[in-house]
């Protein structure tokens, strides 16, 4: 395919990798130039620029335009994204030597661009994620400047994907396969999926040098520049996707890739530290080593008794080590790499489910669970997206502030999303600090992808660029190669079209088998791999052939379970019936939307706006009606106002305020206990599901964090307030929990002790059903108890209940009928010799909450050091909540528990955190309600 675009033809370059270390000459780091920003053909743009940046960034910076996030900004700056622009610079601190090797290396471009130096054309690139090196050594030498002009030209992405998709013969999908949002075409470019508009976030754009850049210059045939390394740590005897041996010693695998030529005869030898100590735990010479110039790889083992293992956040410490690797050509080092790495195997097991298993009454079919050092566990966690639409704009603080939140709320893995940008350096050695497993994915979502060779080795050679760049970190738990391609877009056209599935079929296997496979078993021993997030595993892994991986697809067996699972159900009618959600392995993308709160609302739109319908809150919700247009949403309920709207009025007390900004309050409040109440249920039944046939063994729910200020999935708002769900799901995540498990059909609740801890727990239950006054409705049935035992990351049945014979009998008042369950367990923690305490509490209503007779709970709220205390005194509290005053919008507090209930009487001690922000005073204006609350007059 030829890449045509305003820009002109763009070429064929290889993809080259990122500076770890250098022993090069000279190089000038392009981020220290004084950078200027112009658009062709728009003489009033001539603004300062900077690297890494993008347009937008600096079109703000320059007072051009008003902060992107603010307002219908997403739609007013649209003609930024339909501009092209040029980066320029002249270049200071360029050495004039004829004998000098001269390279421009650039780690990241978005995306189209045309670079141009001392007025000549050195190359074209297509790619956002493929770090680019070009030699312009003949470029210097003919140049007259003693600070040569270097230029970056961006085109427009909208035109040019347009034009790339109307080019004769192009490739084309049945309707309804490509899923569309704001901009179309995204399939033909290697840009950040979410920047052409997705139902959570904005359609932006972006185009600028995205990530650092360098001039290097290289004295001599000993002289080179590290431009990225592979360093793979696994057992002696380990093959991708399959549990390796617990006893084998460490191989280790280092490869380091240079500009320049590694001379003949080089060696490498390492030394291996402890990162937090420094003390030298072992060093050596690699062997095996295999020179091809510009790379360099050996061979080492390393006896595994000398590292203590790397274990993620809950079932163990996280025990570093620093690798330094070095390159020794006559007698002394030219390059040497240091990375922090973790001894530990973790695998995506989908073996067979073996006969032990059967006899255990479990479904057969494949599993899907992750192993970590050959340990079965339970994944806890959530998806990420693009914190932001900007990535230059995201730092390691903001990344750190998330990561603090995933482990303060009892998470072990993120499933980084596709379709974001493949996740920087500093996320990963975040990952690795705290104990957050990382599954990865290349960067293709929901559409089918061209299949000519062109694309194929563009994408290529960029997996296999962030395969290296990535692989060291002990938080790298998969790589998937995409989102939903099994679960829509095949099953879409096996339906629809038939007679073209083999065709798109075989497109499919050879971008996500034929080309990504390669990429990461070739680049790594240590990694599980599958072709799409939603997986029905393998119908066969055998080494022996060029692709292992033999993908199962839909040839399944009736009855028997495969894979994992991703389903969305926007009934809200359905919410609550657990007959509606899918039964299978692992859940890996489930949730429901929910507006943000009213303090970040405010961030991004005026006060006149601050209506549950207004135009621009409904306008900043993406999640449109089916086939719509963004504008349609104000004439069609039926988007995610409407799904919103309808879950807070099937199951809670309708908010009617007559203030029109506090009953927008109190209506964005309501969306945000629905969705949290419906995925507490959820997930609570995902871990019950460790204990059922299906041997369910992870939930990771949709979705953690936004990308800005809007109604979407999210956990975690922009500016890193916890909605009800980020306490829901902590709370859920615990450890050793009581769920109670609802079948709607049956009228049967099933109360559950459930655990995760890898050995028996024993404890004691109590139960009783209560009033929203807080007395027994029933004394015979009031304060039950029961102990048991749970076996290693299982759960046991408790008690069950028929709720439609006891409501229907009268032995409890539906709509006065709480049931207050709480597990009092003791156990040992993952790598732990001491025994541990837990508890948790849970509750399950009679009938909604809207249909409830929810009395005035009487709440007092006591500040103390540290910390308040909140007290029922009237009956019992509904989803207590803690709040901060409007006027304190600028501090994030965290609190260790929100969204709980009180019984009468009860009084509870609540701890916190100051996330970011300040404002003095602040703990002197914290307020409390519960949902009694959100009908009462302001």
């Amino acid at each position: 395919m030829r890449f045509l675009s305003e820009i002109g033809l763009l070429v064929a370059v290889s993809a080259l990798q990122i500076p770890l270390a250098v022993a090069a000459h000279n190089v000038v780091d392009l981020s220290d130039q004084r950078w200027t920003l112009t658009s062709p053909g728009n003489d009033t743009i001539k603004i300062p620029g900077k690297v890494p940046s993008q347009a937008h960034i600096d079109l703000y910076a320059a007072g051009i335009i008003d902060n992107p996030l603010i307002g219908l900004n997403d739609f007013d700056l649209r003609w930024i994204a339909f501009s092209n622009w040029t980066y320029s610079t002249e270049l200071r601190g360029v050495q004039d030597s004829k004998h000098l090797q001269t390279s421009l290396v650039f780690q990241g471009l978005d995306t189209y661009a045309a670079i141009e130096f001392c007025g000549q054309h050195v190359a074209n690139t297509n790619n956002q994620f493929r770090q680019w090196v070009f030699d312009i050594s003949h470029v210097l030498a003919s140049c007259k400047s003693n600070e040569p002009l270097l230029e970056v030209k961006f085109g427009s992405t909208p035109n040019i994907s347009a034009a790339i998709a109307a080019e004769p013969g192009q490739e084309t999908w049945p309707d309804g396969v490509d899923e569309v949002y704001e901009f179309p075409n995204r399939q033909f470019v290697r840009k950040e999926q979410s920047d052409f508009g997705w139902d959570w976030g904005p359609a932006f754009m972006p185009a600028g040098i995205w990530q650092p850049a360098y001039l290097v210059q290289l004295d001599g045939p000993a002289s080179v520049y590290v431009k990225n390394s592979d360093f793979d740590l696994y057992r002696k005897g380990q093959l991708n996707n399959l549990p390796p041996d617990q006893t084998a010693d460490w191989i280790f695998n280092a490869s380091v890739d240079v500009v320049g030529s590694v001379p003949r005869g080089s060696q490498m030898r390492y030394t291996i530290a402890d990162s937090d100590s420094h003390r030298k735990v072992s060093s050596g010479n690699f062997g095996n080593i295999e020179n091809g110039g510009d790379v360099i790889t050996g061979i080492a083992t390393l006896k595994a008794s000398d590292y203590e293992l790397w274990w993620p956040n809950g079932l163990g410490p996280q025990r570093l080590y620093n690798m330094e690797v070095e390159v020794v050509s006559g007698g002394r080092t030219i390059a040497s790499v240091n990375k922090r790495m973790g001894f530990r195997t973790i695998v995506l097991n989908m073996e067979p489910i073996s006969d032990l298993q059967l006899s255990q009454g479990i479904t057969n079919g494949s599993n899907f669970h992750f192993e970590i050092n050959g340990h079965t566990f339970y994944a806890k966690g959530a998806n990420f997206v693009p914190p932001d639409p900007f990535w230059p704009r995201v730092t390691p603080a903001h990344i750190k502030g998330i990561l603090n939140d995933v482990v303060d709320g009892n998470q072990n893995m993120l499933r980084v999303w596709s379709s974001g940008a493949y996740s920087p350096d500093f996320m990963y050695d975040l990952a690795d600090e705290m104990g957050v497993l990382l599954w990865c994915e290349f960067e293709f979502s929901v559409s089918l992808y061209p299949a000519n060779s062109e694309f194929l080795e563009n994408v290529r050679q960029e997996a296999v660029y962030q395969v290296r760049r990535t692989n060291h970190h002990p938080s790298m738990a998969l790589w998937a190669g995409g989102n939903e391609m099994e679960k829509d877009e095949l099953p879409a056209i096996r339906s629809g079209s038939p007679d073209l599935y083999e065709k798109y079929l075989n497109e499919y296997l050879e971008l996500f088998l034929n080309t990504l496979l390669p990429a990461v078993y070739g680049n790594s021993h240590s990694i599980s791999y599958m072709p799409c997030s939603t997986n029905n595993g393998y119908l066969e892994l055998d080494f022996s052939l060029p692709i292992p991986f033999v993908d199962r697809l839909y040839n399944t067996t009736p009855g028997y379970l495969y894979g994992d699972s991703d389903f969305y159900d926007y009934n809200a009618a359905q919410a609550f019936d657990i007959n509606e959600y899918v039964v299978n392995r692992f859940a890996n993308e489930f949730g429901f939307p929910s507006e943000p709160s009213l303090e970040t609302w405010r961030e991004a739109i005026p006060e006149d706006q601050l209506y549950f319908n207004s135009t621009m809150a409904v306008l900043r919700n993406h999640h449109y009606p089916p086939g719509s247009l963004a504008t349609d949403e104000l004439e069609n309920p039926l988007g995610g106002q409407g799904e919103m709207t309808l879950g807070v009025e099937y199951w809670y007390p309708i908010p009617d305020k007559t203030d029109s900004v506090a009953n927008f309050s109190a209506w964005c409040h309501s969306t945000q206990i629905f969705q949290a109440d419906f995925l507490h249920t959820k997930i609570q039944y995902y871990r019950a599901g460790s204990s059922m046939p299906q041997r369910q063994l992870g939930s990771l729910y949709w979705q953690l964090n936004d990308i800005w200020q809007a109604p979407t999935w999210s956990s975690r708002e922009y500016d890193g307030r916890w909605k009800v769900l980020f306490y829901a799901t902590k709370d859920v995540y615990q450890p050793v929990i009581v769920a109670p498990v609802y079948n709607v059909t049956t009228g049967v609740m099933d109360l559950f002790a459930v655990s995760d801890l890898w050995s028996d727990v024993k404890g004691e239950a109590s139960w009783e059903w209560i009033g929203y006054d807080g007395k027994p409705v029933n004394t015979s049935l009031s304060a039950k108890s029961q102990k048991f035992t749970v076996g290693a990351v299982n759960a046991t049945v408790l008690s069950s209940m028929n709720i439609t014979d006891l409501t229907s009998s009268g032995s409890i008042p539906a709509d006065n009928a709480v049931l207050v369950a709480t597990v009092t367990a003791s156990g040992t923690p993952p790598n732990s010799k001491a025994t541990k305490t837990y508890t948790h509490s849970n509750f399950f209503t009679a009938t909604p909450l809207g249909k409830a007779k929810l009395v005035d709970p009487g709440l007092t709220l006591q500040q103390e050091r540290g910390s308040f205390t909140v007290t029922a005194e009237k009956g019992v509290s509904m989803f207590t909540w803690l709040a901060l005053d409007p006027k304190d919008a600028g501090v994030i507090v965290v609190f260790d528990d929100n969204g709980f209930l009180l019984r009468k009487g009860e009084s509870k001690t609540v701890g916190y955190r100051i996330s970011s922000g300040a404002s003095t005073g602040w703990e002197t204006r914290v307020t409390v309600e519960s949902i009694w609350n959100n009908t009462l007059p302001e």
